[in-house]
């Protein structure tokens, strides 16, 4: 019987000493490297009608689509094959003849009726959007559309009383935004893009040199519940050109904000970007008719700023394709390129005009535009994201951090995160609200009650379960632990050392005072003796016993010494 318990141990030992030798030859970085990336196995049972649905194309959702600048973006996207576009149209019959005439490929392209002059219509739009990716992730959301009204002398309003401007070109894709974030947090490259101008950008010439200047001021019309008559942001008087820069204003602050809040919580890119001046766009329809004839001509020839609306199209496709422009916090621009006919100044510089937006340049002209004070400005950006919220009512992702997904962590974050609330609450619960509340006990919930008491049991039970597991292992492999380790350093201590302050020593001995407590008390709520599994005791001396003499002098299959490799 000895010799049969002997073989088992040495066999137990040469199996340790081969994984012990194993371990040692892999590099030491890498040992446990290739566990990062296991997943438990999963079943997802759409898995077919998604793919049966989409295959491995990326799924879009694209504001304005019928038109203009989102007409040629929706155009390039379905051309590459990568892409299946959600298009949000307030004119479906509209958006039927436009598909057809630019000939884009139904199977990837699906219109939902949605009309941003009304929150309700923004709802119901992103629950068809849910609907209808089953569970596929959003990939990227583009917020297009836009309205321009500079000749109005009076404010409009939007079903919700809203004035039009600002909430189909902002607080609608505010709050579409909100709906349709959790969607994209599966998606590995995940981008919300929002379309700017440079006349929310007041460091520009555009922005800063042509009056009405957006300036957001401190919000009063917004902070006033900006219904109807307040029709501006700022609460003053309508202009509509105003009306039009504060809500491009807007979306390039919304784009930082979110980036800060957002961005490394879920990974979301959050960036906006400035096609240039597309002066032939019908979103000048509602200037002039002298207007909409010259300034096309002016931008030409005088200024250079102008840009087709293919190629602002494909400078959008571009934020939306490039992997360059995943990423976040950014404010797109594209340089000029070769000019004819400009004069002496294109043939000073070779014909080639360099400024944010002009035509021409190509792929590789772009580049990351710096942003004015204004929409930079931290404090008006938190202002905007909280009154904004309040006007459309919108709900945003209750998100946390994202954690280690080794369980060990797991447990131990438990544990800790359970004591470090009991101490918290006793610490408010025994010193108070000092200079705020004097003398005035915390009322405790009968939530934070349930807290405290079912942590105690947790600690108890891990006490007297867990550690009486981890004490025996520790002796198992470790063997017996030297006294000195257990009393303290091998040398001697100096006076200054052997000094231990007073207030250390109080806090040790109201600590242990306090674990005794808090012990008695838990044994008091449980029951009136400690809840201690004999037969488990008795198992673990055993085996311990079993241990020691097998470990004792004169026996050939342990040592006292430290086990090695070689």
């Amino acid at each position: 019987m000895m010799t049969m318990r002997r073989n088992k141990s040495s066999s137990n030992h040469m199996l340790q000493c081969i994984c012990l030798i194993l371990l040692s030859m892999m590099p030491t970085v890498q040992a446990f490297q290739f566990m990062k990336n296991l997943k438990m196995p999963t079943h997802d049972p759409y898995a077919e009608q998604v793919k049966e649905k989409f295959g491995d194309k990326k799924l879009v959702v694209l504001t304005g689509t019928s038109s203009g600048l989102g007409r040629k973006t929706a155009r390039a996207l379905l051309q590459t094959g990568e892409y299946h576009v959600v298009g949000a149209v307030r004119d479906l019959d509209k958006m039927e003849a436009v598909a057809e005439v630019d000939g884009f490929d139904m199977d990837s392209f699906t219109p939902i009726q949605c009309e941003l002059n009304s929150f309700d219509s923004v709802r119901n739009f992103c629950q068809q959007v849910e609907e209808f990716r089953i569970n596929k992730p959003i990939d990227r959301l583009i917020c297009n559309a836009g309205v321009y009204q500079p000749t109005l002398d009076y404010a409009k309003w939007s079903a919700d009383n809203h004035e039009q401007t600002m909430q189909i070109n902002f607080l609608s894709h505010f709050l579409m935004v909100s709906l349709l974030m959790n969607s994209m947090l599966d998606s590995p490259d995940a981008r919300v893009i929002m379309v700017g101008s440079v006349t929310g950008n007041d460091n520009t010439v555009g922005g800063g040199g042509v009056y009405p200047i957006a300036d957001l001021h401190e919000l009063d019309g917004f902070k006033a519940g900006f219904n109807n008559p307040v029709a501006m942001a700022d609460g003053y008087g309508f202009i509509g050109a105003k009306a039009y820069k504060d809500s491009k204003l807007c979306l390039m602050m919304m784009s930082n904000f979110l980036h800060t809040k957002y961005h490394k919580l879920t990974g979301i890119s959050f960036s906006s970007m400035y096609p240039g001046c597309i002066a032939e766009s019908p979103l000048f329809r509602e200037k002039r008719e002298w207007f909409r004839t010259y300034f096309p001509i002016f931008m030409k020839f005088i200024t250079g700023g102008f840009v087709g609306e293919y190629e602002a199209g494909q400078r959008l496709f571009q934020v939306a394709h490039d992997p360059r422009c995943s990423k976040s916090g950014v404010y797109w621009s594209w340089n000029g390129g070769p000019r004819e006919g400009r004069g002496a100044e294109a043939l000073e510089k070779g014909g080639q005009i360099s400024g944010g937006g002009g035509a021409g340049g190509g792929w590789d002209s772009i580049f990351e535009n710096d942003q004015s004070r204004k929409v930079l400005d931290v404090d008006t950006a938190m202002d905007l994201f909280y009154t904004s919220n309040s006007i459309t009512g919108a709900e945003w992702p209750d998100l946390k951090q994202v954690v280690s997904p080794c369980p060990t962590l797991k447990v131990i974050g438990a544990v800790t995160q359970g004591m470090v609330k009991r101490e918290e609450l006793k610490r408010m619960r025994e010193m108070g609200r000092p200079g705020i509340e004097e003398g005035k006990p915390l009322k405790v919930s009968k939530v934070k009650k349930a807290v405290i008491v079912t942590d105690r049991v947790a600690s108890f039970t891990l006490r007297n379960t867990v550690g009486r597991v981890a004490r025996f292992l520790g002796r198992r492999l470790l063997g017996r632990v030297p006294e000195q380790a257990l009393t303290g350093s091998y040398h001697e201590k100096s006076e200054q050392e052997q000094e231990e302050p007073i207030l250390e020593e109080r806090a040790l001995t109201d600590l242990k005072k306090n674990q005794e407590l808090l012990e008695e008390e838990i044994l008091s709520q449980l029951s009136d003796e400690p809840v201690v599994d004999t037969e488990d005791e008795a198992l673990f001396e055993e085996i311990y016993e079993k241990d020691v003499s097998n470990a004792a002098p004169g026996n050939s299959t342990y040592s006292e010494r430290p086990m090695t490799t070689a």
